[in-house]
């Protein structure tokens, strides 16, 4: 027997209101994404994927239908609840990558295990893991400021992993990069997918969608198509042999 999926969502909706008026933005979506998946989504400005990326993240509500992450269904967490599962199950990676510029690579990396019942060595231990597998382990004492666009990224990536959430969310994560440390990202993305890790990009650059394994299109509040890039050892055949960069959560 399959699985379950990481994400479902049946019958989605969120509008919001407005000069008294109310406006949809998505309006009775559908989606599943498998662990172990790759996924872009794709669509033009105002058609729902930031709204739907913080559904998703539980930064955010429906308005209607079920949205089912790893099993909980997201609208009825309370709030401390909510950043609880937030903090444990989801790793963010933002276009202006959202680094702290007063602390070093392993303090903003060590950010999401301040709520976690872990003592400071096994807090470094954990951010040294993190560092090391996006390859910025002898950068860990620089601070922002002292990092390119690339490095800080990589940061980022590394802050989202170090909890060893069950997805991770990316918003134009290649936005604010030249071409080549793009690719590096990319590529960084497609290795830890390949280990397993579940992403979710938003993305407006059909090169970056093109390193995903599915690429969902959104118009208007509504998932149009997709389209699937044949990879071997995708989705569940892949997490399967995965290795786990961390240990298991502790305390969740």
């Amino acid at each position: 027997m399959s699985a379950p999926p990481l994400v479902e969502a049946r019958g989605l909706a969120k509008s919001y209101w407005r000069g008294g008026r109310e406006i949809p933005v998505l309006e009775g979506l559908d989606l599943v994404i498998r662990r172990g998946e790759f996924v872009a989504l794709m669509g033009p400005s105002g058609s729902g994927k930031s709204t739907l990326l913080n559904l998703i993240a539980g930064l955010d509500r429906p308005s209607a239908g079920s949205l089912r992450i790893d099993g909980r269904e997201i609208g009825e967490l309370g709030e401390r609840e909510l950043d609880r599962w937030r903090n444990r199950s989801v790793g963010f990676v933002f276009q202006f990558y959202n680094l702290v510029p007063v602390l070093s690579a392993l303090e903003n990396v060590e950010v999401p295990l301040l709520l976690w019942d872990l003592g400071r060595a096994e807090r470094r231990r954990r951010c040294e893991a993190a560092l090391r597998i996006v390859g910025l382990e002898p950068r860990m004492d620089h601070r922002p400021g002292e990092l390119s666009g690339g490095e800080q990224q990589r940061v980022a990536i590394a802050r989202a992993l170090v909890t060893d959430p069950a997805l991770i969310l990316a918003d134009e994560p290649t936005g604010d990069l030249d071409a080549k440390s793009a690719e590096e990202l990319l590529s960084l993305m497609e290795r830890l997918n390949q280990r397993g890790k579940t992403f979710v990009m938003v993305t407006h650059d059909p090169r970056a969608a093109a390193r995903a394994v599915r690429i969902l299109r959104l118009e208007k509040g509504k998932l149009l198509d997709e389209g699937v890039r044949p990879a071997a050892g995708a989705g569940e055949e892949r997490e399967a042999g995965a290795a786990r960069p961390f240990p298991r959560r502790v305390g969740s």
